[in-house]
């Protein structure tokens, strides 16, 4: 997975508009960096059980996006309605190396993903303003829904890039049902909307993004903030493992073969640290 070097200090849950620093704000409001939803944070795509197109194939697929990048990885069986992780990569990491780490584990449960590459080496947020990155997050969604039956839809992502799938599934909770967070540094949505259940993990010797500062800081202010948060902490460093994406998949979708064809009851879950 890419490394990350951003170590901003967790910002606590207000109201929407408070939430991102300040000059993340003015330049989101700027020209060039996409249109107003896209600006917004907001994402217009809503996956469904009956797709479009023809059914993605099983294994790794490129989507056309014009120059952008995004894989989607499809289990192996018939088409039908299945989960779909979106999953975003750590500061300069790119689809693939998402795929590297969470899709053998998420494909083996059944579950398919989904991932863009950043358009700078990290995503919009971080890099200048919300934008670009989440026009091409939105467009990616859309052709794969199009060929994809989608039953339900999580996002997730590794260092900065879960930093910014919790900030943005906070702002799309409307979509998400579920927000897998591995090692992030902060939140700061650009609004809210719905209660998306939330899981983090952090290592307790991560040097890039401290655990103290970082994932126990973001856990606690989101379960101040009145969310349902499951927090993991784990004996190592700044990284994704499989035994971490399998806990990760089953807090959002319970044990395996349990996956209901809709979105799961509100799952109860609990802060430690």
């Amino acid at each position: 997975m890419g490394g990350d070097g951003f170590g901003a200090p967790a910002l606590p849950l207000r109201d929407a508009g408070d939430l991102v620093p300040p000059t993340t704000r003015t330049l989101a409001a700027g020209p060039g960096t996409g249109p107003r939803p896209a600006r917004d944070g907001r994402l217009g795509t809503r996956p469904g059980a009956d797709p479009a197109g023809p059914p993605l194939p099983p294994g790794t697929t490129a989507l056309d996006l014009g120059g952008a990048e995004a894989l989607v990885a499809v289990p192996d069986g018939p088409p039908g309605p299945r989960p779909l992780l979106v999953f975003c990569h750590g500061a300069g990491g790119n689809a693939g190396q998402s795929l590297g780490a969470v899709a053998d584990a998420a494909t083996a449960r059944g579950v398919a993903v989904l991932a863009t590459t950043s358009v700078a080496s990290t995503w919009d947020l971080l890099a200048g303003g919300l934008g670009r990155d989440v026009a091409v997050l939105d467009a990616a969604l859309e052709q794969a829904a199009a060929g994809l039956a989608v039953a339900r839809l999580a996002l997730g992502g590794f260092s900065d890039g879960g930093s910014y799938a919790l900030s943005l599934g906070l702002a799309n909770g409307g979509l998400f049902e579920a927000l897998l967070a591995f090692s992030p540094g902060f939140v700061a949505p650009p609004g809210r909307d719905g209660r998306p259940r939330v899981w983090i993990s952090h290592g307790t010797h991560d040097r890039v993004l401290p655990v103290a500062r970082c994932g126990r800081r973001v856990s606690r202010d989101l379960a101040a903030a009145g969310y349902d948060v499951v927090y993991e902490e784990f004996d190592g460093g700044h990284v994704v493992t499989p035994d971490l994406v399998t806990a990760a998949l089953r807090t959002w979708l319970g044990p395996p073969g349990q996956e209901p064809d809709g979105p799961g009851p509100p799952l109860r879950g609990g802060y430690a640290g």
